[in-house]
């Protein structure tokens, strides 16, 4: 029987790169937008019986 990725050791150390949470073509300016900041409008936008 072969060995499986599963069973192999791996030795990790503090040097070794960590990928980022989020890559470049996954935001805004990846898609050749602006960043935009609806928060203002959202709220502005909210129906009377939420206050």
């Amino acid at each position: 029987m072969g060995r499986y990725d599963d069973e192999r050791e791996v030795e990790l150390d503090d040097e070794q790169a960590v990928l980022p949470d989020q890559t470049a073509d996954d935001t805004d300016a990846g898609w050749g937008e602006r960043h935009q900041d609806n928060d203002d409008r959202l709220l502005a936008d909210r129906p009377p019986h939420w206050d």
